[in-house]
């Protein structure tokens, strides 16, 4: 990767789930992060680090041209020796190299006073810098991720063939979510007649997928890119709602406990249009409480819907693990459900 210096250790970062992640200091004191990509997930690489250098490259140049530190404000990707953006070693694993960012690090919860304001204004900073980003030319890295009418259709797929035969102990959590069998084309439908426009979606948008500034604890830099793709604004201001202002843990086994901290909600809608500065038409403006519907949703479906295929796909450490993520889930949808209303005063609050 034509390293400044040599590496003088490494030492593994075990916060990833899907990647292996080193850190590497050189003897000429630079610090990179050394990944082994998840191959049996991402299996096209070439066009996902094309996404990434694409939409990185575009970030970088907008960053200077306003004057900004680049090299703390996105990530920077390193070419090996081929021009590639990854190396397949002699086992056949795919590693990637980028610059470590110093004076900032990840959290996995709100942990201080306007934190997760900053996390949304970066998220909002993300998608006005590539507001004008010609989405229809990025790779769909992972096709249908947030299509949640193709996802409504693996659910009823999962419910039919029932193949841990857990179908008639959730039968309340089927129906449920089979009623609301319409919210599930809200998004796709407005992109498909224009509505909403076609966008940039980082579709990973957690709290931890933003390094925050050690000093002034600013969102400086939306990581974890992978999942970059064409979609809609709705999807990663509703991912966020769903993880972030959820009143519990994404797995907590007394639904009575969950539901949306509507002081959270308004937190993180101030934070996302104060960075987004306008970016937006009034059509997503006044859409995104039912981005994060659809999105909570989703998430529930998926995780039901991996419940009744036996957990093949959702890592799960106790029985009943993924029941227990989409009842939060589709907990949060009734209370979301009821306050519709209120959150649609404030995002209008915000929106001017």
């Amino acid at each position: 990767f034509g390293t400044d210096g040599e590496p003088v250790s490494v030492e593994q970062n075990q916060s990833g789930h899907i990647h292996s992640t080193y850190i590497v200091p050189t003897d000429k004191g630079a610090k990179y992060v050394l990944q082994k990509i998840n191959t049996s997930i991402f299996k096209n690489l070439d066009e996902l680090m094309s996404n990434i250098a694409g939409v990185t490259d575009f970030i970088r140049k907008k960053l200077g041209a306003a004057g900004k530190d680049s090299a703390r404000g996105t990530l920077y990707f390193h070419r090996c020796d081929d021009g590639k953006y990854y190396k397949t070693d002699s086992d056949g694993n795919a590693w990637r190299l980028y610059d470590y960012v110093g004076g900032a690090r990840t959290y996995m919860t709100v942990e201080k006073e306007g934190m997760f304001y900053n996390c949304a204004k970066a998220f909002g900073g993300f998608q006005r810098m590539l507001a004008d980003y010609p989405a229809e030319e990025l790779y769909e890295t992972i096709p249908n991720f947030h299509n949640t009418v193709s996802r409504l259709e693996d659910f009823k797929r999962a419910v039919a063939e029932d193949r841990a035969g857990r179908a008639k102990d959730v039968a309340e959590e089927i129906d449920f979510i089979l009623k609301r069998s319409e919210l599930c084309s809200y998004v796709t439908s407005r992109i498909a007649n224009g509505t909403l426009p076609l966008r940039v979606t980082h579709n990973d948008t957690k709290l931890s997928n933003i390094l925050i500034d050690d000093e002034t604890l600013e969102g400086i830099c939306v990581i974890d890119l992978d999942t970059i793709m064409p979609g809609s604004v709705l999807y990663d201001f509703g991912d966020s709602i769903r993880f972030g202002a959820c009143s519990t843990a994404e797995d907590e086994p007394d639904v009575s406990k969950v539901y949306i901290k509507l002081e959270l909600f308004e937190e993180f809608t101030k934070g996302f249009l104060d960075g987004l500065e306008g970016s937006l038409t009034s059509e997503e403006i006044y859409a995104l409480p039912y981005g994060a519907l659809v999105i909570t949703l989703e998430t529930g479906m998926r995780f039901l819907g991996d419940y009744l295929n036996g957990d093949v796909y959702f890592a799960v450490h106790r029985e009943g693990h993924n029941l227990d993520r989409a009842r939060v889930q589709l907990a949060m949808v009734a209370d979301m459900e009821k306050h519709i209303n209120e959150m649609e005063e404030i995002v209008k609050k915000y929106a001017n």
